[in-house]
């Protein structure tokens, strides 16, 4: 089972379905973890009822975290902010369907710091978002 979600993992880090920008967005928010280099910037539309109409991520790193934004981008458009601020770190792992020790956890986690911060109109991006 582990292979299949590691083949999904380099699909999505290969072939990203919600690479780029948005222009114009109503949210837009990026971060990076320092301990390895990698960033990611995510751009969303919202309709007037607080539904994600769109978005999408652009950045550089592994390919935890790359897939990581990319699947976690499919699974929020069609979703209100609100739903969106309830997601947690489980959301992610579910998503990736690996185990993952703290190092790789922290570059599977970077999208969805910088999607909450991104919502919840923070100035800067906190690990407590992601708990």
């Amino acid at each position: 089972m582990d292979d299949l979600y590691r083949e999904i993992i380099i699909e999505h880090y290969k072939n990203p379905s919600y690479r780029g920008h948005l222009d114009p967005h109503d949210i837009s928010f990026a971060d990076n973890n320092p301990l390895c280099g990698d960033h990611i910037q995510i751009d969303l539309r919202v309709d007037k009822d607080g539904k994600v109409t769109d978005a999408r991520f652009d950045g550089h790193g592994c390919a935890i975290s790359q897939a990581s934004a990319d699947l976690l981008i499919e699974s929020i458009i069609g979703k209100s902010v609100e739903d969106v601020k309830k997601l947690g770190k489980q959301d992610i792992l579910d998503l990736l369907g690996i185990d993952l020790g703290p190092v790789r956890l922290k570059c599977a986690l970077l999208s969805l710091k910088v999607l909450k911060a991104g919502v919840y109109g923070l100035g800067e991006a906190s690990d407590e978002l992601v708990e």
